[in-house]
């Protein structure tokens, strides 16, 4: 029997899912998609999970698509695998998601960390839209995603030409918030995550779907979607138990209603 793509790993409100394709430096094959996307949802689903690391191994993220599974393919199976959808699919993802990169994070490895809510990675991380570079672009939201965050012209060149840019570039770009030591990128990505888990559950999913709705229209239109989700949040028990806790002095106790 053939071991998993994906250890789950459970850390009191976090859950840490370990890409398990070292041999392949994690390449994205449409059966490792297919196990992330079901850990995903299955944390997402949970209501004591409070947030989600991806992690890959010291070596790579993610190195790209199975190159090897792709260049046979014909485009009607391009079109029609359930694979295809993966990205789509994994915008739907509530809970917050935290990727912790090591090494390469090439192709889909890029498209996966900007899909995750925030990037940790370490010092000896690199990151490519390589694409181009084998006769395609990206298709996971790699030119939408670089674009709404490190602005057009820088995507262009990452786009057009495939180049890697280290940690520290890529967190000068503005999508890596934060570059530790070699040593200490899960770690980290496990402690950033923890913080976010320690928050109120339902107004922290409601204040990523805020954020989100920044990228999606005119500042009116984010405006608004903010307002409502900010309504209900005051709605929540929560929120009582947040201002009580404030007033009295105390660390909150939150129930996630």
């Amino acid at each position: 029997m053939s071991e998993p793509g994906v250890l789950v790993e459970r850390r009191e409100r976090v859950v840490v899912l370990q890409l398990n394709r070292p041999d392949q430096l994690n390449a994205l094959s449409p059966e490792l998609m297919d196990e992330l996307l079901a850990a995903l949802r299955t944390a997402d689903a949970d209501p004591t999970v409070g947030a989600v690391v991806i992690a890959g191994h010291e070596r790579a993220f993610v190195a790209g698509a199975d190159i090897k599974g792709m260049r046979d393919r014909p485009l009607h199976d391009v079109l029609t695998a359930p694979a295809s959808r993966f990205w789509m699919r994994l915008a739907e993802i509530e809970v917050p998601m935290v990727a912790a990169v090591s090494g390469w994070a090439f192709g889909g490895g890029c498209e996966l960390a900007l899909a995750c809510d925030l990037v940790v990675a370490s010092e000896g991380a690199s990151f490519s839209q390589a694409e181009i570079k084998v006769g395609i672009l990206p298709g996971g939201g790699g030119t939408q995603r670089l674009a709404r965050t490190v602005g057009k012209h820088r995507a262009m060149e990452l786009v057009l030409t495939g180049c890697a840019v280290t940690a520290a570039e890529a967190q000068a770009m503005g999508f890596v918030n934060r570059v530790v030591g070699v040593d200490e990128w899960r770690d980290a990505a496990i402690d950033l995550a923890t913080q976010i888990a320690a928050g109120p559950p339902l107004a922290v999913r409601l204040a990523k779907r805020a954020v989100l709705a920044a990228e999606d229209g005119p500042l009116g239109v984010g405006m608004l979607a903010e307002r409502k989700l900010m309504e209900l949040a005051f709605a929540s028990e929560d929120r009582v138990e947040g201002m009580t806790a404030f007033i009295e002095r105390r660390a909150p106790r939150w129930s996630g209603r």
